[in-house]
């Protein structure tokens, strides 16, 4: 039997969230499957991935063909690291320790890449929404500005108004 490990949607339209599956290669997409490895949310930035990772290290040196996008997942995860280690203990080249290290020392530098790319997104945000204060703060200036304009207009043409009733009402006087 060519066992795959796919992707099976769930999710409601417009949020696709996935199952990472073992299933038999004829089954259609979201149909039987074997054993459920994984979730991977694709919504999320970065996409967030849970992963069984001994079970799915167990399936991919079983032989599980991953399609293209779970392969990317599971080298993403350090699945095929892990497998290359073991494959080189099972060589000789180095024992279960030293591979056990350079996982760990390769998944340390994963994590502190994802945590950099964390804080410059949060940096970019806030500096987009300090722009986006300016900007504001510029346009009700200016609007401010205006209003002030318009007020002191009306204000002086009031002031006019008066002043001209105030002389109309004195040119009777004096002509009587």
């Amino acid at each position: 039997m060519a066992t795959k490990i796919r992707l099976q949607r769930g999710g409601h339209k417009g949020y696709a969230v996935y199952r990472i599956v073992i299933a038999d290669a004829r089954a259609p997409r979201d149909g039987k499957f074997t054993e459920k490895i994984g979730m991977y949310n694709p919504n999320t930035n970065p996409a967030t991935v849970d992963l069984n990772f001994e079970r799915a290290l167990y399936w991919v040196e079983t032989g599980a063909q991953p399609t293209d996008t779970v392969r990317n997942i599971l080298s993403g995860e350090g699945v095929y690291l892990m497998k290359h280690l073991r494959g080189g203990v099972k060589k000789g080249a180095f024992d279960e320790a030293t591979a056990q290290k350079k996982f760990d020392a390769w998944k340390a530098d994963k994590q502190k890449g994802l945590e950099a790319f964390c804080a410059a997104e949060a940096k970019a945000k806030k500096e987009a929404a300090a722009k986006a204060l300016e900007a504001e703060k510029k346009v009700n200036a200016a609007i401010a500005q205006k209003v002030a304009e318009k007020k002191a207009a009306a204000a002086a043409a009031q002031a006019e108004a008066a002043a001209e009733a105030a002389a109309t009402e004195e040119t009777p006087a004096e002509e009587a």
